[in-house]
């Protein structure tokens, strides 16, 4: 029989998948916060709220057992209250109240007024911004839209996230130039679209205008673009980033896959003759550009010839980042009616080689760093050693400079000029130099 604890509510709140979802849990934390509740981010308390993700089989099957792990703390009596919102409760919500009924109720990706309620807090209109952030204090994620347009076929994310939606500009400035004022010197711009914002409220792709007004904002001398959509891609952001010094010479453009027949099965409106174009589109107006890209590999009817030539093409494109992920088979989308016909660890395999391959290209660029001298920003301390980037690097998927602790004080938040001595596949080893 379970004993009611007999610690003070605390709220924890438990964070799983993409940084969208870690700005959902800063946003729920900052009203929390403003209702003079006590709440921690992957802490420990009495009552939990686990922000789950909904996206492919293995973050679907992380979220569950985050879920059965809670669940079975409350049982124990380790903690009293237990609630689940995000991706995987708005997608499967009846299924879960079914299976894991130790939970005390589900939300879903719009049911933040509803879950404060229920944490007996007031969902403050005022706030809109307010966040309790949870990256280091350099750093922080915007979110400028919410929802998807595209009819990708293998993606789950409009069913759990609805249809674009963009937030009006003025409240994006306010929300950074709030930020700023509490020491965060790098915006990493988030959105399921980035290259959509502004479709809906004027009538035209708006991400240059806010990038114009972004940078006009004192403190912030960093702003980094995270997932843009190749189709429609807006080129005048690209002429900004070419002569505005605070917008880093990055982009993170998912791909997906190279070959035609894949592609038009994916509904990406493209073709690998459109895509390879808008690559060296990018590399010629914006020179030394870091691209970042994601692919997908052991979709439905993939065959070994349209796998070569992505591999090929990877090799051709020398992309500065690359992540591969297998195809995950999802209800409800476009491409759940076709057959699942690559064998798992045929998929397992090719993703292998795909990284394998990237990781020799990383290797190689690597190499070139050394002997130069990069503006870098000082993370945090891990260990004996200072974790710090460069512009071309985005926190936690990508390369790393690391400085020795024991030689060298860096304060952490601050920008410094390293010199790169030493480079492996993903990691930099490098020694401050004084300005």
């Amino acid at each position: 029989m379970r004993t009611k604890s007999l610690k003070k509510n605390k709220i924890n709140v438990v964070t799983l998948g993409c940084s969208k979802n870690i700005y959902d849990s800063e946003v729920l934390m900052g009203q929390l916060k403003a209702s003079n509740k006590d709440v921690v981010h992957q802490g420990e308390g009495n009552i939990v709220v686990v922000n789950t993700c909904g996206f492919i089989a293995n973050a679907k099957e992380e979220s569950v057992n985050t879920i059965l792990e809670y669940a079975a703390q409350k049982e124990e009596g380790l903690i009293d209250q237990l609630y689940v919102m995000g991706c995987l409760s708005e997608r499967y919500k009846p299924d879960l109240e079914k299976e894991i009924p130790d939970v005390d109720q589900y939300f879903g990706t719009t049911d933040l007024p509803n879950l404060l309620k229920v944490l007996e807090a007031d969902y403050k209109h005022e706030l809109i911004g307010e966040r309790l952030t949870t990256t280091p204090k350099n750093y922080a994620y915007l979110k400028i839209a919410e929802g998807c347009d595209r009819p990708c076929s293998f993606c789950a994310i409009p069913l759990m996230r609805g249809k674009h939606k963009s937030t009006p500009i003025e409240d994006l400035v306010k929300e950074a130039e709030k930020l700023a004022a509490d020491g965060v010197k790098e915006l990493i711009l988030i959105a399921q679209d980035l290259t959509y914002y502004g479709l809906d409220l004027y009538k035209k792709r708006a991400l240059a205008d806010l990038l114009k007004e972004l940078v006009k904002i004192d403190g912030i001398e960093w702003i980094r673009l995270h997932y843009a959509f190749p189709t429609g891609f807006p080129e005048d952001v690209l002429d900004l980033m070419n002569q505005e010094p605070k917008i880093c010479n990055y982009i993170d453009i998912p791909l997906q896959h190279i070959s035609d027949s894949i592609l038009k099965s994916m509904r990406r409106g493209t073709t690998k003759e459109k895509t390879t174009k808008l690559i060296e589109t990018f590399r010629s107006k914006v020179p030394g550009i870091t691209i970042r890209t994601t692919l997908i590999v052991g979709y439905p009817g993939e065959t070994e010839e349209d796998f070569q030539q992505l591999k090929d093409w990877v090799s051709e494109m020398r992309f500065d980042r690359l992540g591969c992920f297998t195809y995950s088979h999802e209800e409800d989308t476009h491409a759940y009616q076709l057959v699942d016909d690559v064998p798992e660890d045929v998929k397992e395999a090719r993703a292998s080689e795909i990284m394998d391959l990237q990781s020799q290209i990383s290797w190689e660029l690597n190499q070139e760093k050394v002997g130069k001298t990069y503006r870098c920003m000082v993370d945090r301390k891990e260990g004996n050693y200072f974790v710090a980037r460069t512009e071309s690097d985005s926190p936690d998927v990508d390369n790393e400079v690391l400085v020795d602790a024991t030689k060298h004080y860096l304060r952490v938040g601050d920008f410094t000029s390293i010199k790169i001595d030493e480079a492996a596949d993903f990691d930099l080893y490098g020694t401050p130099i004084e300005d």
